[in-house]
Formats: structure tokens, C-alpha cells, sequence
């Protein structure tokens, strides 16, 4: 009699690396995945160079989770952290120079399937491991075309990686453009963003301090990121001060904290607007803030794919948005909010015209209510998980 053979499924085994998981877009996605990716087809490390941050607490229990040190991200330079910083980066700079010594004592492990980095700066450990025969992944969020430093040898060493995830057709276009083989474009996968609605309107429903004393009629504008130059805090501001002086009355709610905050709140005292914008700092929930709000603004230089976009849509919110990547997919070329020129002028003209045009607010909205949000977490998850399964 010839034998029985019983075929098993083995899960695919995948380590994920990133910086940390403090706030943040690729932050926020990659733990709203792991929530929703199914636990019985995947083994999956996560490592992290910082355990720290406000998602921690969200990865699900079977992801078992690495860190290269622990404690708080050091943002400033006071002399009893240059220590800690100069030792936290000496670590790092020795595992990529033995990367053996990271899989052999801190992992331990010596396979994987999939080595996937959620975050572009960490390209160069990703193909430094040591584990030949797995498929290398990386993650882009950002629009890379609009970052100085990465000059296009810079970004060419992006195509040694077998897969490289993009969030935009913006940033798909870039990489193509620079894709000399056949191979090299049929690395690009465009990943979606996954947006939960529902937990979404379910958490503006709380309530907050909004602090504000709002006038009749007087708008209010809600930016919401991670303090950094990038989003632009700084031009928003100076166009709120600039209106405010021909008459136009409103105000700013800013939620988000970043190594930018002292500077972006030193701006605001400068300019003596303490009473008209209110830097709220990091919020578990920022939801409510929208929702209490007239409007969103986005001021950013450069985004990936802000998906922050699709929570201002959730919550039915004319939206005002600088013209960088993703806005115009988003957004469907202009019909779901304002896209402005990515520059102080393109700001205060949008705003300008919300403050004096309520009829054009209404128009988006009316739009909004009429338009089904394209990317749902359904839709994304069992995207991502084809991907998965096909490499």
C-alpha cells in the first residue's frame, strides 16, 4: 500500500523592521495591517531599533516583537543625552557593519521568507542581511523625488531590493522614470493606505476640551501631524497671521508634537497669536478635534500619501491641501477638496477663500456625502495579503 501524505501549510515567516512606533502615517499603517492580517497564515517579528511609542500597545500578541534599545526617542541635544544618542547610534552602525550578530543573538533566528522595512532608512540593513534566499521588501511612504538628500544614485540603490512598496502613483511615476530594466519597473507594488471608517467616527465622538472661544460665524482650522518642517506649521502660521491682519477673523487648532514643537510655538509668540492658535501638542485621539473644527488644512512641503486626508474625508471636512504627493489621488483631482500651490501664497489663497466663499465649503461637502471612500481596510488588507502571499 503506498503512504499517506499529509500536506501541511506552513506559514510564511516575515520580519518587519522600523524605527519605532511613536506617532506617525507608517507608523499608524503598518500597525492598522497587523491588526487585520490573519494570524494563521503569517509568522511575523517585528523589530524595532526604539521600543517606544504610542502604538506599542496595538501590535497584536502573536507578532512577536525585537527592539535594539529601549526608553524615549532623544529629540534634543542636552549634555546627558549626547551619551545615550552617540551609544544608541554606535550600536546600530555595528550590527549593519555584522548583521550575523543582530539574526544570531537578538532575533535568533536564521530564516525568514519575507525581510520587509517599513521604513526607507533602513535600506541599507535590509540588504546587508545575511539570510540569502529571502525576499527583500521596502516600504515607501514618502515622496522621495522631493527630498534633497536622495540623489538619483541615491535612489537607484532602491531597485537592489526584490520589492519596492510605494503609497502613491506619484512616487510609482518617480521610481518608474528611473527604472532602466523590465525587472527594475515590475518591482514597483502600489500598496493602499488602509483607513478604518468606523473606528473613526466612532472616536470623534468623544469628548475634549476644546478650548476656543469661538465668535458667530468665526471658522476654525484643524491641521493634524507630526511637528516637523515638512508639514509646513510655519507657512500656516504666517498666512493665519497675514489674514488676521486684513480683517479675515478665524482660528487654528494644531494637534501633533515633534522636535519642531518649540520652534513652531516660539513663532506662534512672536506673532502674538496666543489667542487664535492653539498647539494642542500629541493627542491619543485627535478625531474629536476634527470634528469640532470647520475645516482641515494640510500645509505640508512634501507628504508620501497622506492618509490623514482620507480621516478629514471620513469625517466630512472641506479640506484645504498643498499640492504634494498623493493630494491629487486623493482628493480626485480637486473634486473632494481645495488643492492649493505647495507654497505660502497657495495657502493663504486657499484659506482666504473658504473665510470669504462658505458656498464653495458646501460644494465639497455635498460631494463628500455623495462619494464612497475608494480605499476601505477591507480593500487594503486583502491587497496587502495577495502581495504577501505572491512573493
Amino acid at each position: 500500500m503506498g503512504k499517506t501524505v499529509t500536506r501541511i501549510n506552513k506559514k510564511k515567516k516575515i520580519l518587519i523592521r522600523i524605527g519605532s512606533l511613536r506617532h506617525g502615517g507608517a507608523e499608524k499603517v503598518l500597525v492598522t495591517f497587523l491588526k487585520n492580517l490573519p494570524e494563521n497564515k503569517y509568522e511575523i517579528d517585528l523589530l524595532l531599533n526604539l521600543k517606544s511609542g504610542k502604538y506599542l500597545k496595538d501590535v497584536p500578541s502573536w507578532v512577536s516583537v525585537y527592539h535594539l534599545h529601549k526608553g524615549e526617542m532623544i529629540t534634543t541635544n542636552k549634555p546627558w543625552e549626547i551619551p545615550v544618542k552617540a551609544f544608541r547610534r554606535s550600536y546600530e552602525e555595528l550590527l549593519k557593519l555584522f548583521p550575523k550578530a543582530l539574526y544570531k543573538f537578538i532575533l535568533k533566528k536564521q530564516h525568514y521568507d519575507i525581510e520587509l522595512i517599513a521604513n526607507h532608512r533602513l535600506l541599507e540593513e535590509v540588504l546587508k542581511s545575511p539570510i540569502k534566499t529571502s525576499k527583500k521588501v521596502v516600504w515607501v511612504h514618502n515622496d522621495l523625488f522631493s527630498i534633497s538628500e536622495y540623489t538619483t544614485k541615491k535612489l537607484s540603490n532602491f531597485f537592489k531590493a526584490d520589492k519596492i512598496w510605494v503609497i502613491s502613483e506619484k512616487i510609482k511615476s518617480g521610481f518608474e522614470k528611473l527604472a532602466t530594466t523590465r525587472e527594475d519597473r515590475e518591482k514597483l507594488i502600489r500598496i493602499y493606505n488602509p483607513i478604518d471608517s468606523q473606528e473613526i467616527i466612532k472616536k470623534s465622538e468623544e469628548d475634549i476640551n476644546f478650548t476656543f472661544t469661538k465668535e458667530k460665524n468665526e471658522k476654525i482650522f484643524v491641521a493634524v501631524g507630526t511637528v516637523f518642517p515638512q508639514k509646513g506649521f510655519d507657512r500656516l502660521i504666517k498666512m493665519h497671521k497675514r489674514l488676521l491682519q486684513e480683517g479675515y477673523k478665524h482660528k487654528i487648532y494644531i494637534v501633533g508634537d515633534g522636535y519642531d514643537f518649540k520652534n513652531i510655538h516660539a513663532l506662534v509668540k512672536s506673532l502674538n497669536l496666543d489667542d487664535t492658535v492653539k498647539m494642542v501638542g500629541y493627542q491619543e485621539n485627535p478625531y474629536p478635534f476634527f470634528k469640532n473644527a470647520d475645516y482641515f488644512i494640510l500645509s505640508s512641503r512634501y507628504e508620501g500619501y497622506p492618509t490623514v486626508l482620507f480621516e478629514a474625508l471620513t469625517l466630512k471636512k472641506p479640506i484645504i491641501a498643498t499640492d504634494v504627493s498623493g493630494v491629487s489621488e486623493i482628493l480626485q483631482e480637486g473634486k473632494l477638496g481645495k488643492i492649493v500651490e505647495n507654497s505660502k501664497e497657495g495657502i493663504y489663497t486657499g484659506m482666504k477663500q473658504f473665510l470669504t466663499q462658505p458656498e464653495i465649503t458646501q460644494k465639497y461637502i455635498q460631494e463628500m456625502n455623495d462619494k464612497e471612500l475608494p480605499f476601505t481596510l477591507e480593500n487594503a488588507v486583502s491587497r496587502l495579503t495577495t502581495i504577501l502571499d505572491n512573493l
